[in-house]
């Protein structure tokens, strides 16, 4: 559940989590700060680890009182050899406040169904690179 107004730009190797593929973006991401009056604020490497990456950032001082969520949740619905759905879930308070589905055609490498937030689409994108680094290896170990 990564934080809305969080926009990632480049994976974390060594963030210190214990398990990063667990985090909500499938690693750990350094970025920007989207909030009002906050954009492109790059926040501390504690902000990272405590807030940006998990979401649900109430002590984060640049969080506004007023937000449509506080977490972006992503999941892969379908793997196919050719498109791979996801499904987001954008949380208030613990509850769906809206979700849906994402598509990408992995054969072109584009996005069939894409989310109309760009904060939540580069999520999403983050999501799936992650996702893909650790579903290569093991294809490439199982073909012949």
């Amino acid at each position: 559940m990564a934080c809305p107004f969080f926009m990632p730009v480049r994976k974390m190797e060594d963030g210190g989590w214990l398990h990063p593929s667990r985090l909500p973006l499938g690693g750990g991401w350094s970025g920007h700060c989207c909030a009002p009056n906050h954009h492109g604020v790059q926040p501390s490497d504690q902000e990272l680890r405590e807030f940006c990456n998990l979401g649900y950032a109430a002590n984060c001082s640049r969080l506004p009182p007023q937000r449509t969520c506080d977490a972006v949740r992503f999941a892969i619905a379908r793997d196919s050899q050719a498109q791979l759905s996801l499904w987001f879930v954008c949380e208030a308070a613990h509850l769906p406040a809206s979700h849906g589905t994402l598509e990408y055609e992995i054969s072109s490498g584009r996005w069939t169904r894409s989310h109309a937030d760009p904060g939540i689409q580069k999520m999403a994108e983050c999501y799936l690179e992650s996702y893909l680094g650790r579903r290569m290896p093991r294809a490439a170990a199982i073909s012949p």
